[in-house]
C-alpha cells in the first residue's frame, strides 16, 4: 500500500434520535457509534485503526462535533 496522503480525518458528530452518536468521516467511508461521545472517541479510534492497519501510514482521527 501506497504512502496516505491524509494527515487528518476529520468525523462529523450528531446525536441521533435513539439517544446514540454518530460519528461520519468527511471523504472517507469510516462512520461508527456509541452510546456515549467518551465512548465515541475510542470507536472512532478503532475505526481508523481498522481502515488504516498500517500505523505509519495512519491518519489522525478528528472530531467535529455537528448539531442539526
Amino acid at each position: 500500500m501506497g504512502e496516505n496522503s491524509i494527515k487528518e480525518i476529520i468525523f462529523l458528530v450528531s446525536e441521533d434520535p435513539e439517544d446514540c452518536y454518530i460519528a461520519k468521516a468527511i471523504g472517507e467511508y469510516i462512520f461508527t457509534q456509541a452510546d456515549s461521545m467518551q465512548e465515541l472517541g475510542e470507536m472512532i479510534k478503532d475505526a481508523v485503526h481498522c481502515h488504516y492497519p498500517d500505523e505509519q501510514n495512519r491518519s489522525q482521527p478528528v472530531a467535529v462535533v455537528h448539531h442539526y
